[in-house]
């Protein structure tokens, strides 16, 4: 995969940023937003034509008191159950729009699993491992970033586990 223009060294966003710090190949894809959507990541999926089995969104829940990243299919939805045992915990719900923007430092609708301002517990669905590349957001809405799922897995310190569902 080719990196972009912005990945060489122009301005990025902190996703980008920690992937050009790493070495990392990836593909920086944008597409014209449209504030209306009902679906972040059904709307990228669509607007790039990619399966949306391959672009995956990032929530955050609130596992036992404590914030964590799960990263699912676009076209699912997050096991709260499974994810709170992915990561040893009993209990999980959505976390706090606001306090996920506070955390990550992104908006809601582009927040990246990479390049966060805290490092958070994050799990990858485990379907992403049967991709060659999966796409992510990259920061911001209308970016995303095409990588390999371990090269994710591994940049984010991620456990994987099936915490998806349909």
């Amino acid at each position: 995969m080719a990196k972009s223009k912005a990945a060489r060294g122009g301005t990025g966003t902190p996703a980008t940023v920690a992937l050009t710090r790493e070495g990392v190949a990836f593909t920086l894809h944008a597409y014209t937003h449209d504030p209306d959507a009902a679906s972040y990541g059904e709307e990228a999926s669509a607007a790039l034509g990619v399966s949306a089995d391959r672009v995956f969104k990032t929530l955050l829940a609130d596992v036992d008191g404590s914030l964590t990243v799960g990263v699912v299919p676009v076209a699912g939805k997050l096991d709260l159950k499974a994810l709170a045992a992915a990561v040893g915990g009993k209990r999980a719900a959505m976390a706090d729009p606001a306090a996920a923007e506070r955390v990550t430092g992104y908006v809601v609708g582009g927040i990246s699993p990479l390049g966060q301002k805290k490092r958070l517990p994050t799990v990858v669905d485990a379907s992403a491992l049967a991709h060659p590349t999966v796409f992510v957001s990259a920061g911001k809405r209308g970016l995303e970033i095409e990588l390999a799922p371990a090269d994710l897995v591994r940049l984010t310190g991620a456990g994987t586990a099936e915490i998806g569902r349909a």
